[in-house]
């Protein structure tokens, strides 16, 4: 029994994609992707910590009138953290 041809055995074959020998500037290709997929991570960590800082002072807002007795504390312990802080 004869064995079926497999698609790309021949060059001409039309299920084969054909190969491109043009020269592309795919280093300027590149680099430009690099450095948009870059500022798009600047961008996304930027509004990543703008949400956990704005997450962070409600937290500390939340404690505090949770708490206020600790959260008093907590303010005069860093207050003379301050106060006792070098330059």
């Amino acid at each position: 029994m004869p064995e079926p041809s497999k698609s790309g055995d021949k060059p001409g074959d039309p299920g084969q994609p054909k190969a491109q020998n043009k020269p592309t500037s795919r280093t300027k290709l590149d680099k430009q992707s690099k450095r948009k997929t870059q500022e798009e991570r600047d961008a996304e960590r930027r509004r990543r910590r703008v949400m956990f800082l704005r997450e962070l002072n409600e937290a500390k807002e939340l404690r505090e009138r949770v708490q206020p007795r600790r959260a008093r504390a907590a303010r005069m312990r860093q207050a003379m953290r301050m106060r006792t802080f070098r330059w």
